[in-house]
């Protein structure tokens, strides 16, 4: 049997195309999962035309929909059971999925809404966590209209950091207020005072500017680099009191984040309106294929 999936292909126009793969024979620790909705992020497209997924290979790492086969060793969700998870090859009809890289989702959060959450939720929440977050701290978030920065944004000021998003438009930074800014910006003008934690997706001059407003002790996450510009820091940059520029990527089992994110988010407690809308909009025209629909994307951080 074959699934249809979007493969890599350079000589695609987007670089990606649907195909035919074979059915996904899951291992003893992984699910096999009848996808429903997948999330497409800033770096899918990116991983297709630069060449770090194989050609061919399957494109994706957000996916939600139903447990159709459990995992041969009793681990993990049962059959029926409505999940959403971070795997590779993820924009498939069905996926063989690791135990530790999925989540059960409440019945009250619907998948279309669920699905935003893997890649950006779980590097806002880690990125955070990493920087040290804590209550009255001061962070700045950077890109704050996208995926990750409005998420960075929800639950930082959920922890009782006063929180600095820092956007490119006054029109990017609609809803960053309602959900918990203190202040929106429109780069860094503006801001003078230092900060603790910086949560950069932009890069460049950027990066180097939020560097200088660090406070001794301080943190920046790199989880980003929108502009495709350098970073050129000035001599004796970091000469001074200590404080860490950290990179950034997604590593080991994320069930157990995604399973406090899809809580948040059946709660209430995060939006995910605003980072679903846009991409909808995106993918008015040409029609989509039928075999995935997608989707956008009390006290501290757990």
């Amino acid at each position: 049997m074959s699934v249809r999936a979007l493969v890599v292909d350079p000589s695609a126009a987007t670089a990606v195309r649907l195909a035919e793969v074979p059915d996904p024979v899951p291992g003893p620790g992984e699910v096999l999962v009848a996808v429903s909705h997948a999330s497409l992020n800033y770096g899918d497209l990116n991983d297709a035309r630069s060449g770090r997924i194989p050609v061919g290979a399957v494109l994706g790492s957000d996916a939600a929909g139903v447990v159709v086969q459990a995992a041969a060793d009793g681990t993990g969700p049962a059959v029926g059971a409505r999940v959403v998870a971070l795997t590779s090859g993820a924009f498939a009809e069905r996926v063989a999925i690791e135990v530790g890289a999925l989540a059960e989702v409440p019945m009250s959060l619907d998948l279309a809404r669920a699905v935003a959450l893997p890649v950006a939720g779980v590097a806002a929440l880690r990125s955070l966590r990493a920087a040290g977050l804590g209550p009255d701290k001061r962070v700045l978030v950077t890109g704050a209209s996208g995926g990750v920065g409005r998420f960075a944004v929800q639950l930082a000021a959920r922890a009782g950091a006063h929180v600095i998003a820092s956007v490119g438009s006054a029109a990017r930074g609609e809803g960053l207020a309602e959900a918990g800014a203190n202040e929106v910006l429109i780069g860094l003008d503006g801001l003078q005072r230092p900060v603790d934690v910086v949560i950069d997706s932009v890069g460049g001059p950027q990066l180097v500017a939020a560097w200088n407003l660090l406070s001794p002790g301080g943190s920046v996450q790199s989880v980003g680099w929108t502009s495709g510009e350098p970073a050129v820091f000035p001599p004796y940059a970091t000469v001074g009191p200590a404080k860490s520029l950290t990179s950034f990527v997604i590593e080991g089992g994320v069930g157990a984040d995604l399973a406090v994110l899809t809580e948040l988010a059946a709660e209430g407690f995060l939006t995910l309106a605003r980072i679903l809308g846009p991409l909808r909009r995106g993918l008015q025209g040409p029609p989509r294929a039928p075999c995935l629909r997608k989707s956008g994307a009390g006290g501290g951080i757990r």
